[in-house]
């Protein structure tokens, strides 16, 4: 009878769970048991594990194996348990020396085992990594493949290897010499190239925009105050381009949120390592077929991140918005207020961050051509009325900025590279949003869009309480709703930060309202 174990990680959302991988080997009827509420994928690690020790040399013989992934009660999913569960089954079989048992225990091993021994990468590992640094695990072996994404994560020791039987070698086992010459092929083979990044590729920039003052303005003071974004305007106006160059004047990702969206790419499968950690904000841009799944997330098994969770300090932006099902718009409501989303599903519960800037791009109507005074439009009042009523009231009333765009005209296109570069936006939102940090220093938020209504609106933040009395006013009498009376007080003061203003004053109030009813003027 002989026992080894080893660590590997299991995901959960983002959560990484420190796992126990038990090898119970004894005299017996022959015989594989694997229990720890293990899903299927994880079960079939079973035969790859045979079929890969097998290609080694080493044969199952007469003897009755049981393995356990502890705890117990937590649902284990992945394939990433394979390499862990190989090296498990040698230990306990006496294939190892026993030093390098008492050293497995204190390792993580993560990877796909094929069916010739290799060893591949799996979806996860930089949070897998990460988690295991965090529960105090320094030394983790992962596949080749997943090395530089593995040695994103500070503190830990990461070994990679190629071939099971170069981890079995590394720790002191014998392998047969069919085996060595099988490894002896594997290390032999050329390692891929890494892809280079696109050398002539260019982030958009706001230069390119013809014409429209008034959405550019728009953009800047959503950049600035993190605040969400409706543009309604014909099509060719120009609103796919302005939501395309946000994330290009919003300033680089934070230390902590640049791991955290590198780890939710990561887990989606998204994420090319070769370019280091995600820093730049992203932007997620899913067409109006998408469905639930994909934008919220879900799937079957373990539920995986979708667009709002890939959107992370970044930008979300919905073209045609109208376009998309009214369940999925409605589903965005949660994730707007709480910047995170839960995913139940049979297998388990999942909860994602989820804090983006929405930006919304709609046509006036089904033509296209009922803005301005519409007098093009062929569409019916009640056409347009169902079209547009498709961006349900509670969700347009958590979008902070809603503005007309205008159609381009002729003495537009003579101002072409005339606008300011997104370099230069950059720049004034960067001041604008250290100026809101450092007044916000004592609190938990660092940007107007995140700051509670209930904070603006008592003594504590400053507001003149004279400028909340027009506020109160159109609240009573129904213009706004008490979440639109703190959106545009968050407005307000983001256009005083962008105007060096130590607060509002009723020139900021009423550029505010302006830009909540789709009249913005800069």
């Amino acid at each position: 009878m002989a026992l080894a174990r080893t660590l590997a990680i299991t995901l959960t959302g983002l959560d990484g769970h420190l796992v126990d991988v038990e090898a119970h080997c004894a005299q017996g009827l022959p015989g594989f048991t694997l229990v720890g509420l293990p899903d299927t994928a994880v079960r079939e690690s079973r035969e790859r594990v045979r079929a890969a020790l097998g290609s080694c040399g080493v044969t199952w013989g007469e003897h009755r194996l049981t393995v356990n992934l502890s705890p117990a009660d937590l649902p284990k999913t992945g394939t990433g348990v394979d390499l862990a569960l190989a090296l498990a089954v040698l230990g306990a079989r006496g294939k190892l020396p026993r030093r390098a048992v008492e050293h497995m225990a204190r390792t993580v091993h993560l990877g796909e085992l094929g069916l010739d021994g290799s060893v591949h990468s799996v979806r996860g590992i930089l949070p897998s990594v990460r988690a295991a640094v965090a529960a105090g695990v320094e030394e983790v072996v992962v596949a080749r493949a997943a090395a530089h994404e593995a040695g994103l994560v500070r503190g830990a020791r990461v070994t990679a290897v190629s071939h099971l039987g170069e981890i079995v070698e590394r720790y002191g086992g014998r392998l047969p010499s069919s085996a060595a010459e099988l490894l002896e092929r594997a290390r032999s083979r050329d390692p891929q190239p890494r892809p280079e990044p696109a050398a002539g590729g260019r982030r958009p920039d706001l230069a390119e925009v013809v014409g429209q003052p008034r959405a550019r303005h728009a953009l800047e003071v959503a950049a600035a105050g993190g605040h969400h974004l409706l543009l309604v305007g014909p099509p060719g106006a120009g609103k796919t381009m302005l939501a395309e160059r946000l994330p290009s004047i919003l300033p680089p990702l934070e230390a902590d949120d640049a791991v955290t969206v590198t780890s939710l790419h990561s887990l989606a499968g998204t994420f090319s390592p070769d370019a280091g950690l995600l820093t730049s904000p992203p932007l997620r841009a899913p067409h109006h077929t998408a469905t639930r799944a994909a934008v919220i997330g879900g799937g079957s098994g373990t539920p995986r991140p979708g667009d709002v969770s890939l959107a992370h300090r970044g930008v979300l932006f919905l073209d045609e918005a109208p376009e998309f099902p009214g369940g999925v718009l409605d589903c965005l409501r949660q994730p707007l207020e709480s910047g995170e989303v839960s995913i139940d599903r049979a297998a388990g519960r999942a909860t994602y961050p989820a804090a983006f800037q929405l930006v919304l791009a709609a046509n006036p109507c089904p033509c296209g051509r009922g803005g301005g005074r519409g007098l093009a439009c062929t569409c019916t009042s009640l056409q347009r009325r169902r079209y547009f009523s498709r961006l349900s009231g509670p969700l347009l009333d958590r979008v902070d900025i809603q503005i007309e765009v205008e159609a381009v005209t002729a003495r537009d296109l003579k101002t072409v590279g005339t606008g300011e570069s997104s370099e230069v936006v950059a720049q004034r939102v960067a001041q604008a949003r250290e100026r809101a940090a450092r007044r916000l220093a004592d609190t938990p938020w660092r940007l107007m869009g995140q700051v509670p209504g209930s904070w603006l609106r008592s003594a504590a933040s400053g507001t003149d309480p004279d400028l909340l009395a027009p506020l109160m006013a159109a609240l009573d009498r129904g213009d706004l709703t008490l979440r639109g009376v703190d959106r545009v007080l968050r407005v307000a003061w983001t256009l005083a930060d962008l105007s060096s203003r130590p607060a509002p004053g009723s020139a900021e109030l009423g550029a505010a309202l302006s830009l909540r009813t789709r009249g913005a003027r800069p």
